[in-house]
């Protein structure tokens, strides 16, 4: 068996890093030869440093948490950190953007227990948009058939909807930095085989993740999946002039209370019909002690004169009927 020496440095017309492997042969007569392995293709480098940071506040429940490890598990250019506390102001996460080294963050809000809101932002400068998290639902959750290769880089679909209007133009240019790996990142494998997709349908942005099969290039549904309705989106990073506000915007607390007040109404509702049905059971039994139609057919009529008898009637004379024979009988007299 021959054995294959590779020899790193060596030069070669063709690529200055290309690798020349020697091989010696056993035998009576040693043969030398060289084998030249070709440089990459790409010899980029990794020029764009986006990194992400994607952390929460306290008070978040579970599924807020496994769509976290989520995205963190589809980009490789994410890091986390611990929860932030409530109590501190916004303003703050710029410095921690800065600790780790983070140009852009997603940071979710948790309200009440129930209540999510998604921040994206570009650290320190600007702009940053709020969202409304609604319809989570995490891979753990979904166990859809897709799958992909983990840090592989993915393509990003936008819906014709965000060149129309400004704040979307905007907002899908947040999206474009914050989403998609950098190229030649360490941690990214040189593949694409899937996509994030995100479509305007009722005032409202739907992300999905799909995966790319390589026969016929159809989409398999990966996962997660969520639906972000825009609130405000600001001049600075977690603050500063208000760029844009959704008029169509309803906060969840008046959604809420929309719901108790028609709730209610129903309630109040229901309560009028049994008053009413008992209001006209009362009247249906105090009417029946007189009858109001009982004056509709009484005609007038001429008096007469009453006469008083004040003798005794005669009798009426009773015919007394006659006895009428048998069938038998009347057939033997007929036979007679």
């Amino acid at each position: 068996m021959a054995t294959v020496n590779r020899k790193r440095g060596a030069q070669s017309p063709g690529a200055k890093n290309a690798k020349k492997g020697k091989i010696v042969g056993q035998g009576p007569e040693e043969i030398q030869k060289e084998i030249t392995v070709p440089a990459p293709i790409s010899q980029g480098k990794w020029t764009n440093k986006e990194r992400v940071l994607i952390f929460s506040s306290r008070g978040i429940n579970f599924r807020t948490r496994h769509l976290m490890q989520d995205l963190r598990t589809m980009m490789p250019h994410a890091k986390a950190d611990t929860k932030m506390d409530r109590k501190d102001k916004l303003f703050v996460i710029n410095e921690v953007c800065e600790i780790k080294n983070c140009n852009k963050c997603l940071y979710f809000e948790a309200k009440k227990k129930q209540d999510l809101y998604m921040w994206i932002s570009n650290s320190p400068h600007g702009p940053s948009a709020k969202f409304l998290v609604q319809n989570i639902h995490t891979l753990a959750e979904l166990k859809l058939t897709g799958n992909c290769l983990k840090g592989s880089r993915p393509l990003l679909s936008f819906d014709p909807k965000f060149d129309k209007e400004p704040h979307y133009a905007l907002l899908k240019e947040l999206f474009i930095q914050t989403f998609s790996t950098p190229h030649y990142h360490p941690k990214s494998q040189p593949f694409v085989d899937h996509v994030f997709t995100f479509t305007i349908a009722d005032n409202r942005i739907w992300f999905r993740n799909y995966q790319i099969i390589e026969e016929d290039a159809s989409l398999v549904e990966i996962g997660p999946r969520f639906v972000l309705n825009l609130m405000k989106i600001f001049q600075g990073s977690f603050g500063g002039p208000t760029l844009y506000e959704n008029p169509d915007f309803r906060s969840p607390n008046m959604h809420r209370r929309e719901m108790r007040l028609a709730a209610a109404a129903k309630v109040r509702e229901k309560q009028m019909v049994k008053e009413v049905q008992k209001m006209k059971k009362t009247s249906v039994k105090e009417d029946l002690d007189k009858d109001v139609t009982a004056d509709v057919f009484l005609t007038p009529a001429e008096e007469k004169p009453v006469d008083v008898q004040t003798e005794a009637p005669e009798p009426k004379v009773v015919k007394k009927k006659k006895q009428k024979p048998f069938k038998r009988q009347r057939l033997q007299m007929a036979r007679r």
